[in-house]
């Protein structure tokens, strides 16, 4: 199994596109449990902004520092993806742009865990299904819907969780 006998290491090269690799491996060379985590909230930003991780432009500024700019300088709604055309409840957009930024924080210490951060955002859309059935959805179409999103296999509850 090993190349030499007697090793007891297999090394490998960390693979990980520009963008979504936590800055701590930079300095550390090595992955931590919350270096996904990490990379879970550049896409979580990619989502709610519709923004690439890194731009196409001339200056290749990353999604973080575009979005916490944006957070001071503007309103929710301005960040959000446009496409949505302000189809979307403030409250749950902010929700998930907190989340999305605890996950990034520059240091693994800083962020939550990813069994928190699945916490918080079934909590978010169970929240939000039920503000729906206050409204004119039907309780069985919301109930298929929330069956339908499974969190078990990231959320801690499977043996492949971290």
């Amino acid at each position: 199994i090993f190349p030499n006998e007697g090793d007891t290491h297999i090394f490998t090269v960390v693979a990980g596109t520009i963008g979504y690799l936590d800055p701590e491996y930079n300095k550390l060379s090595r992955l931590k449990e919350k270096s996904d985590v990490f990379s879970f909230g550049v896409v979580l930003l990619e989502i709610i902004t519709g923004q690439p991780a890194i731009t196409k432009t001339e200056e290749k500024i990353h999604i973080i520092q575009q979005v916490s700019s944006m957070m001071l300088e503007r309103e929710v709604k301005d960040i959000v993806d446009p496409r949505l055309n302000g189809e979307f409840d403030i409250y749950y957009a902010t929700k998930a742009l907190d989340i999305a930024m605890a996950c990034v924080a520059k240091t693994s210490i800083n962020r939550p865990t990813m069994a928190h951060v699945v916490m918080e955002l079934k909590q978010c859309l169970e929240n939000k299904i039920t503000h729906l059935s206050d409204s004119n959805y039907t309780s069985e179409s919301l109930t298929d819907t929330l069956n339908s999103v499974s969190f078990d296999r990231i959320s801690g509850e499977s043996s492949l969780a971290r």
